[in-house]
C-alpha cells in the first residue's frame, strides 16, 4: 500500500495536501503526524472545529499520529510503523510572529526535527526501505526583503527574522543530508497561502472575518505586495514536487506567480462583502518587503501552473467562510456574519 507522511498533517497547509493526494489517487494511505497544538489563544481560536472539516470525506483513509517532532523517537517511530513512500516535512510553528516569540521552539521543530528524519530514513534505508522522496517545506520568508522581482531561486538568502532564518537553515540541513544519505529531496517554497481552514491568523483570514462582521480593517502599508497563494494551488504544487522525477535536488517556489497589494485583496473581498471599511496605517518595518515569485523553474520542470488567480480564491474563500463560519479573529463566540 502505497503511504504518504506528512509531519503537521493536521495543519492548514499539510490537511490540504492530504486530501489532494488521496483525491487524486496519489496514494493510498496518508499518515498525519502532529501534536495537536493551537497556536493562537482558545478565546478567539476554533481550532479544534477546523480540524474537523479538514479531514471531512478523507478519515476512513488517514491515520493521525499524535507526537513531537523534535524528539528522535517519535519520528523514528512513526517512520518504521508506517513505511512511508513519500515524507511531506511541514511541521514548524505556523506564523512568522510565534516563531520570532518562541526561538527554541522554532529551531527545534524546523531544524532539528529535519536532522532526526534524515537519519531515521537512512537507517531504514540501509535495512532496505528505501523512501520515493523527501519534500521539505520552506518559505519565500528565506529571501528576506526582496532585491528584485520576480524573485526565482537563485535570488540572494537574506531573512530578517526568525521564521526565515529558521526555515533556511532547515534547508541548508536538508540539503546537507540529501547528499551524506544518498536521500531523494525537494525543496519547495510557498508564499502568502490562503483559503479554506486557515485559522492562525494570516492577514488574509483577518480581513475575510472583520469584513463579514462589518468590523474596519486595519491595512499595514499601501504599497505593501505579496504574492497571495490559494491553498489548493499550494497542495498542488507540493504534490508535483514530490512525484516528479525532475524535482529531485530541485528547490521550487510554489505560488501564484503574480503579487497582490493588500488593498487589491481587500478590492477582492469587496465584490462578496459589501461596504467593506479600512483604515491604511504604516506598515511594519521589521518584516520583509516582498512581491512576486517566479514561478517559471516550476512550471518548466514539474508542469506546475496554478488554477486560481486572486479573483476565483477570493470567491471560493468568501463562500467556504458563510458556510462553516467559526469566527477565530478578535469576535465575540457568538459573532454572525453579514451578508
Amino acid at each position: 500500500m502505497k503511504t504518504a507522511l506528512i509531519t503537521g498533517g493536521l495543519g492548514f497547509i499539510g490537511a490540504q495536501i492530504a486530501r489532494r493526494l488521496l483525491e487524486d489517487n496519489v496514494v493510498e494511505r496518508v499518515v498525519l503526524l502532529d501534536h495537536y497544538g493551537a497556536y493562537i489563544s482558545p478565546l478567539r481560536s476554533g481550532h479544534a472545529d477546523y480540524r474537523r472539516v479538514r479531514l471531512v470525506g478523507i478519515e476512513d483513509r488517514v491515520v493521525v499520529e499524535r507526537g513531537q517532532v523534535h524528539y528522535a523517537t517519535v519520528i523514528d517511530r512513526v517512520l518504521r510503523r508506517h513505511r512511508p513512500n513519500i515524507v511531506f516535512h511541514l511541521a514548524a510553528l505556523p506564523l512568522a510572529s510565534l516563531e520570532n516569540l518562541n526561538v527554541q521552539e522554532a529551531l527545534e521543530g524546523t531544524v532539528i526535527s529535519t536532522g532526526y528524519l534524515f537519519e531515521s530514513l537512512a537507517a531504514m534505508r540501509d535495512e532496505g526501505h528505501v523512501v520515493d522522496r523527501i519534500v521539505y517545506c520552506s518559505s519565500s520568508m528565506t529571501y528576506g526583503t526582496f532585491k528584485y522581482t520576480p524573485a526565482d531561486e537563485d535570488h540572494p538568502k537574506e531573512p530578517i527574522e526568525i521564521y526565515g532564518t529558521a526555515k533556511l537553515a532547515g534547508e541548508i540541513t536538508t540539503r546537507g543530508l540529501a547528499r551524506r544519505f544518498g536521500l531523494p529531496a525537494t525543496i519547495v517554497r510557498p508564499s502568502a497561502v490562503y483559503g479554506p481552514t486557515d485559522m492562525n491568523q494570516r492577514v488574509t483570514q483577518i480581513f475575510l472575518e472583520r469584513a463579514l462582521l462589518g468590523k474596519k480593517l486595519t491595512v499595514q502599508g499601501e504599497n505593501e505586495a505579496l504574492d497571495f497563494t490559494y491553498i489548493r494551488d499550494i497542495a498542488k504544487g507540493f504534490i508535483l514536487a514530490a512525484t516528479k522525477p525532475e524535482g529531485i535536488g530541485e528547490t521550487f517556489n510554489i505560488t501564484s506567480g503574480h503579487a497582490h497589494t493588500l488593498l487589491e485583496y481587500v478590492q477582492a473581498l469587496a465584490k462578496h462583502i459589501p461596504d467593506i471599511q479600512y483604515e491604511i496605517v504604516p506598515r511594519d518595518g521589521t518584516r520583509p518587503q516582498r512581491g512576486t515569485l517566479s514561478i517559471d523553474k516550476a512550471a518548466r520542470l514539474l508542469g506546475y501552473a496554478p488554477d486560481y488567480d486572486l479573483q476565483s480564491g477570493v470567491a471560493e474563500y468568501v463562500a467556504f467562510k458563510r458556510e462553516h463560519w467559526l469566527p477565530t479573529q478578535s469576535a465575540a463566540s457568538d459573532a454572525a456574519p453579514r451578508g
